[in-house]
């Protein structure tokens, strides 16, 4: 506030200007409230508005000009008629200037990493940074939600909150939305304009706008980043075996073109190297041919012929009329014990109580499914 005079006889002209650039809000007089005159000038700014309080009340709001503030203090009058309370006058006033401009590059980000599950990586934890722009378009509002007495306040103050809002929001929305991070690319700005419209409600209740919301950065951990380069270059890469047998006909041709004996032996040594490569790169990768007519011992797992009716490396029986409930082991007709478990083939399994928690889990759990310890 810009008081032209001290003495009680003269009126004010109050004006303010931002310096810093960060302040939203700034109150006049600076401590604590004061005795404004009648009569006193008020200048405000285009870009700002003011808002006067008087007994302690919001009385009328002001836009860009030089306005007259009419108040009950009175020039010298006032000093006399406030001789009881010590010569300040009950009739206190502020006025609390409003900044109006866009406070543009406020940063936000996940302080920590949130969790996300993945269609395809799984559960990974993503960070993510951004930035956005507010300005304050109710100021009354803004002012008794969030500023309250405070004789200044900045970006600082709020920009906290709003961080924690938009990160929560942001959260939500790209479980609800989002497949697989490797379907990012070329959704930031569709990404942004949606988590703009959610957080339309949670600035306004301030009596705030939020103009503008970019998401910069959605980053995974290194490892997840890794996992996707490497599947991006096996998309590059669509056929693995015309790929081999380039490389071994471009390292051939490259030998051949060396000179000296070195460069002859190598040529003569991938030459002796390019049948055994061919071969192996027109072999099926997944041995299908070579297991068409096998099948998986279900006990030690090794590969037995089709038609077996017990497994020629363990005895297991192939043909499956029961199965132990303890085990899983396959019982011959009518057999009353396991043969490897020794358990009653009659006997439910029983259920595995946890010793630390004491609650039960299915059987054959190796961790306890209420607190995760092992069983």
């Amino acid at each position: 506030m810009v008081n032209r005079f001290d003495s009680a006889v003269f009126l004010e002209n109050i004006e303010w200007f931002d310096e810093t650039g960060e302040e939203l809000v700034h109150r006049l007089p600076e401590t604590g409230s004061g005795e404004i005159k009648w009569g006193a000038q008020l200048t405000v700014r285009e870009s700002q508005a003011a808002v006067l309080f008087y007994k302690g009340k919001a009385c009328d709001a002001f836009g860009p000009g030089r306005h007259t503030l009419k108040t009950g203090n009175l020039p010298i009058l006032t000093k006399i008629l406030s001789i009881p309370w010590r010569g300040s006058s009950p009739l206190r006033a502020e006025v609390y200037m409003v900044n109006l401009k866009y406070f543009t590059n406020l940063k936000w980000g996940t302080r920590s990493p949130v969790a996300f599950k993945d269609s395809e990586l799984g559960l990974i934890r993503l960070r993510a940074h951004g930035v956005f722009n507010i300005q304050i378009v109710q100021p009354v509002l803004f002012i008794n939600s969030l500023v309250g007495t405070m004789g200044k306040f900045t970006t600082d103050n709020i920009s906290g909150y709003l961080k924690q809002v938009i990160v929560s929001r942001f959260n939500d929305y790209l479980g609800e939305t989002l497949d697989t991070i490797l379907n990012l690319a070329g959704q930031f700005d569709e990404l942004s304009v949606e988590l703009q419209k959610r957080l339309v409600g949670d600035f306004s209740h301030f009596g705030l706008h939020l103009s503008h919301l970019y998401i910069t950065s959605i980053t995974p951990p290194e490892e997840v980043q890794k996992a996707i380069d490497d599947k991006g270059r096996l998309r590059v890469i669509s056929d693995i075996d015309k790929f081999v047998k380039m490389k071994a006909a471009m390292a051939m041709e490259k030998a051949a073109e060396n000179q000296g004996e070195a460069g002859a032996g190598m040529g003569v040594g991938l030459g002796m190297m390019m049948p055994a490569m061919f071969a192996a790169s027109s072999t099926p990768q997944d041995g299908s041919s070579s297991r068409e007519n096998t099948v998986a011992c279900p006990d030690c797992q090794n590969q037995i012929p089709g038609g077996a009716r017990f497994c020629p490396l363990c005895g297991h029986q192939q043909l499956v009329l029961s199965q132990c409930v303890n085990c899983g082991k396959n019982l011959a007709p009518n057999a009353r014990f396991c043969s490897k478990c020794g358990r009653p083939t009659g006997e439910k399994p029983s259920m595995v109580i946890c010793p630390l928690c004491h609650e039960e889990n299915m059987p054959g759990a190796m961790f306890c499914n209420q607190c995760g310890q092992k069983l």
